[in-house]
């Protein structure tokens, strides 16, 4: 068994890692969307590549988690690393739409951040977890801040793949110190990695489906703005790659404060279901700010409330879901809910671009408002009901 001191140097260790796996993340989108314009995509082909890497990361993710429960949190962390390699170095060749679509293939294995919420799931206590899930939204700050510093498409990708191996070489150095015991923890009842029973069978457990549908329901919206922001960005703010870059910036401060020094505060004086009911409701007020916005000093103000809402959604209900599994099935369960991040990822583009085309950027705040002032009742009605628990 670690002592707390060494479980605290584990969790640090862990979110500097989460910090580079993430900055990786904002740099290939800082490229994407601009490199697709380059390549003479519209919106709906647009559409369509991110719709690829949801399909890819939905069809990866409970894999990777249960490949974390049986194989242990370093190798899993290793593997995503080794596919940003690659990622990054198809990256640098995609002068063509064939490769733009290839290069996404290795993200069935990029799970970095799923991986370092298995390691601090694994050593915070149930009390603190929900505090020590939302100090990882650090390494999202950071990561959006470290974008303004990078927006050459040749120096992201070099940048990026010398970093990633010596991410690599960082795991297995200081990983193997500290973090041995994670081998040590009782394993499932199988210990085959495809094994889709085991990985079903946490659907089972006491409020799990209820967390789930409402952790998709109610994350559509936001999922399919999100997808499509690099869109809005480019055509309905008229914003250029610096000036995004600077947007993106303004992100990762506002995230760095929510989630360093706010959700820590809440979840000690309020109960997780208050604090997902609050998220919910806070969600809804702002899908109408944005059908209303007309110019991007409005989403500037908008996005504190959003940036909020979002934090406190996606923290509450990870700790809620791996707060009702066992420590050697934290993995699998954050797999399931990295998972749900890209089933919003897939049918985003695709429904977003549609919305786009048709209907405007006013589309996107009214369905949020509706979908998520809808389930916010619905969870007011049931009464924290069904909540789920450690077996």
């Amino acid at each position: 068994m670690m002592e707390p001191a060494a479980k605290q140097k584990v969790i640090y260790i862990t979110y500097l890692i989460a910090a580079l796996d993430i900055t990786w993340l904002f740099l290939q989108f800082s490229i994407t969307p601009y490199l697709a314009r380059r390549l003479g995509f519209d919106t709906i082909w647009f559409g369509y590549l991110q719709t690829t890497v949801g399909v890819i990361q939905l069809l990866g993710g409970p894999i990777y988690g249960r490949f974390a429960d049986v194989f242990g949190a370093r190798a899993a962390l290793s593997v995503s690393c080794l596919a940003s390699v690659v990622y990054f170095l198809l990256l640098t060749v995609a002068d063509n739409t064939f490769m733009l679509f290839v290069h996404k293939l290795p993200a069935v294995f990029m799970h970095g951040l799923p991986g370092a919420q298995m390691v601090v799931a694994d050593l915070s206590e149930n009390e603190k977890r929900a505090d020590a899930l939302g100090k990882l939204g650090l390494c999202f700050g950071i990561g959006m801040i470290f974008v303004l510093k990078y927006s050459l498409q040749n120096i992201n990708c070099k940048f990026s793949i010398l970093l990633n191996v010596i991410y690599v070489l960082y795991i297995y150095i200081i990983y193997n110190d500290y973090y041995n015991f994670y081998f040590c923890l009782e394993k499932g009842s199988s210990n085959s990695v495809f094994n889709v029973g085991e990985i079903t069978r946490l659907m089972k457990f006491p409020g799990v489906a209820k967390t789930f549908t409402v952790k998709i329901i109610s994350g559509l919206p936001a999922g399919i703005f999100q997808v499509m922001f690099s869109i809005i960005a480019m055509n309905f703010f008229q914003l250029k790659a610096e000036q995004n870059g600077y947007l993106m910036a303004y992100f990762g401060i506002v995230q760095m404060v929510i989630q360093g020094a706010v959700i820590g505060r809440l979840t000690s004086r309020f109960s997780e279901y208050s604090l997902l009911l609050l998220s919910v409701g806070i969600s809804s007020l702002v899908g109408l700010a944005q059908a209303m916005m007309t110019n991007v000093f409005h989403f500037c103000l908008i996005v504190i409330p959003m940036m909020f809402s979002l934090s406190v959604f996606n923290v509450i209900t990870d700790s809620m879901l791996t707060k009702s599994v066992s420590p050697s099935e934290t993995g699998t369960m954050l797999g399931l809910c990295a998972s749900v991040q890209s089933l919003l990822r897939t049918v985003g583009p695709t429904f977003g671009g549609f919305l786009y085309e048709t209907y405007g950027v006013p589309s996107f705040g009214y369905i949020q408002c509706v979908i998520n002032a809808a389930v916010f009742s619905l969870l007011l009605a049931s009464g924290g009901r069904s909540q789920p628990h450690r077996p």
